[in-house]
């Protein structure tokens, strides 16, 4: 009998090719075929008349076919096949491309269902083109939308999960413990299954998207539950003494009260019997490397080592820098990183083992197997979404339960940033350092690119630095901006008496780290980059970024990028450029221009692109969610986190049976995530 676990070739109309086609998406069960959830869907029953059609509208019209549909040949061997068809209220003109078997399914005088967009031809004429069809009967639904390849169209996905829902009926399992379901009013999990693919109304679509809603959302929160549980319940050696004081008045500044607030949290959580799980995050610039110094600088005086680790050498290598800036002699810091020499790190791991190397620095180096800590008290992982799950395991298992910091520059609402970090306390940094002036924003199309290079050598002239970021490193076939060819164009035309750089991701780590050594020191003046510098590169003297083909960036990439000037005292200058028209290119532009909020920009993205792409799952260890969404299903997350407690925290009686099927549904949920 057929079930969840069946492999999906065994299904009638997969076949071993097909099995290969549906694996590339994920798909390797029966189970998998059926939470493939549509990515849309088409109301096949709420037809339009052809003369109330607007523009550019999908609409679904009941019509006859006007006239025979005629084979015409163009070039490159090409075929269109043209038609017309007429609802009585009007005639419009059917275009369909490349498709010869039209003429044979599409009978003169017979009526069908046309699915599609209505445009305007040359002479202003209403038409379709290329619009989905199929014979009209007396009662039409509402048809399921899926994710398409070359090889597996939706309409065949459709006819698969068909076949799977026919031959599972009656042998899926509730999820679900019962006094769950009815104290929610859920619909059962096999009527959700079958509405949610094939639903007969938008009410109940409606009732079954809440029910595989809540259900994804209990299973995240159980997961992020219990591993705050078992992290909680883990013993830590306390950092008694406090040497924040001391550390404050080594500083050349005056911390920000934020930063103040995220110390003495942190502080009291390391000062406990119980290991510290906290998530420190700022905007860009906040100031969160002076809060993992106060921390490390206390955790050393207490006799423990602390350990730093950071996504890229260029940003390992700045952090070493401002470290040794903070501590001086008093403290002995070592970078470990790949480009670090292999008789340097012979030295530097003994230093570790031995405890003469007070804090380390570094790269994916340090949880290399033999590296050994004398007595690890703190680990911080910087720009933490860089890292898998099982890299800031490792990272954490070098000592004995330490006590560990996240850093991000990703900032999210904090209740959102509660609910998706389960198992980490957060502190916010959501002030700027004084002295620091927003960054202005503008955006031009790329007709302005000799205004800008003019206002570039304006500012290099006044002695400052400035960026140019490309989207792509070298020459392609698309039309974007590539840095190589870039770089040797500005240097030999507009750029020809300024001292050029040019760095990106396929430069060897000793390259790039010499390339950025250059362009902080002020030798290079003008720096062509693609978005290695998105992470952490603090240069102060840079006041001005163009960003070239800016449309290819996600909106939080782009205040990322943006991050890197403005470091400083000096007014600073951000120009996006880009020709794109579209809505959701205009609508990012005129959020960037309008707002330096860290916190406001990322609500806008999450809002624009979904969490899925916006977190980055699979670094950030959240499964993908196939049909909740983070920042609109709020209301069902409140319920689901509160249920994920009490089954958590065993308030409430179920079966062995049932916390069987959680357990096992939770797994699968996990298992979604790439544990590196």
């Amino acid at each position: 009998m057929v079930n969840f676990d069946t492999r999906v070739q065994f299904l009638k109309g997969v076949g071993e090719a097909r099995a290969k086609s549906l694996e590339k998406q994920g798909i390797y069960s029966i189970g998998d075929l059926l939470r493939n959830y549509p990515r849309a869907y088409e109301d096949w029953n709420n037809t339009t008349f052809l003369r109330d059609a607007q523009i550019n509208e999908n609409i679904c019209v009941r019509a006859i076919v006007a006239q025979n549909p005629q084979v015409v040949k163009i070039n490159g061997g090409r075929i269109l096949v043209k038609t017309v068809i007429s609802d009585g209220s009007d005639y419009i003109n059917v275009t369909f491309f490349n498709n010869k078997y039209v003429k044979d399914q599409l009978e003169e005088d017979k009526e069908y269902l046309f699915f599609g967009k209505i445009t305007l031809d040359k002479y202003n004429n209403k038409c379709m083109l290329s619009p989905r069809f199929e014979k009209s009967l007396e009662k039409q639904r509402i048809r399921p939308i899926y994710k398409a390849t070359s090889s597996m169209p939706s309409k065949t996905t459709e006819r698969l999960v068909e076949t799977a829902l026919r031959e599972i009926k009656g042998n899926v399992q509730e999820i679900i413990p019962e006094y769950i379901v009815k104290k929610y009013r859920l619909m059962s999990f096999e009527d959700a299954l079958r509405v949610i693919h094939f639903p007969e109304s938008e009410e109940q679509l409606a009732l079954a998207k809440r029910r595989l809603i809540f259900e994804e959302l209990l299973l995240l929160q159980m997961g992020l539950m219990s591993e705050k549980t078992e992290g909680g319940n883990r013993n830590a050696v306390p950092v008694k003494n406090d040497y924040i004081e001391e550390f404050y008045s080594s500083l050349p500044f005056d911390p920000t009260n934020a930063q103040k607030r995220a110390i003495a949290e942190a502080v009291a959580d390391m000062n406990s019997n119980k290991q510290m799980n906290r998530l420190l995050q700022g905007d860009v610039g906040s100031g969160k490397t002076a809060v993992a110094a106060a921390l490390m600088y206390n955790a050393v005086k207490n006799g423990f080592q602390a350990a730093l680790m950071a996504p890229t050498e260029v940003l390992a290598n700045q952090h070493f820098k401002t470290l040794s800036d903070f501590f001086g002699d008093d403290i002995n810091i070592c970078l470990l990183t790949g480009s670090v020499t292999a008789a340097k790190k012979r030295d530097i791991r003994e230093k570790i083992k031995d405890g003469d190397c007070n804090i380390v620095v570094g790269t994916h180096a340090i949880i290399q197997k033999d590296v050994e800590f004398n007595d690890l008290g703190l680990v911080i992982t910087d720009e933490q979404h860089r890292f898998g799950v099982g890299q800031r395991a490792s990272l954490s298992n070098k000592g004995n339960n330490p006590h560990t910091l996240v850093m991000s520059a990703t900032p999210i609402p904090r209740t959102l940033a509660m609910m998706i970090y389960g198992d980490l306390d957060i502190s916010v940094l959501d002030e700027l350092p004084k002295g620091r002036q927003p960054v202005k924003t503008y955006h031009v199309p790329t007709s302005y690119h000799e205004r800008i290079y003019n206002f570039i050598r304006k500012n290099i002239a006044q002695g400052q630095q400035a960026y140019i970021v490309c989207p792509l490193v070298s020459e392609s076939d698309s039309d974007l901006v590539p840095a190589t060819e870039y770089y040797d164009y500005l240097k030999s035309t507009y750029f020809a008496d300024c001292t050029l750089g040019l760095l990106h991701g396929q430069m060897k780590p000793k390259d790039k780290d010499a390339v950025m050594a250059r362009f902080y020191s002020g030798e290079i003046q003008l720096l062509i980059s693609t978005v290695v510098i998105e992470v952490g590169v603090d240069v102060p003297n840079a006041t001005v970024m163009a960003i070239e083909n800016a449309e290819r960036f996600g909106l939080s990439q782009l205040h990322q990028l943006r991050g890197r000037i403005g470091r400083g005292s000096k007014e600073s200058t951000c120009i996006l450029l880009s020709d794109a028209q579209n809505e959701e290119a205009v609508d990012r532009f005129e959020t960037m221009c309008r707002t330096t909020d860290g916190f406001e920009i990322a609500k806008k993205d999450l809002e624009m692109r979904g969490p899925g792409d916006f977190f980055g799952s699979r670094q950030h260890g959240l499964p993908d969610m196939r049909i909740a969404n983070l920042m609109t299903d709020t209301r069902i997350l409140y319920e689901a986190q509160k249920t994920a407690k009490e089954l958590v925290d065993n308030e409430v009686s179920i079966s062995t049976e049932e916390r069987h099927l959680l357990a096992q549904e939770m797994k699968r949920l996990f298992t979604r995530v790439a544990l590196n």
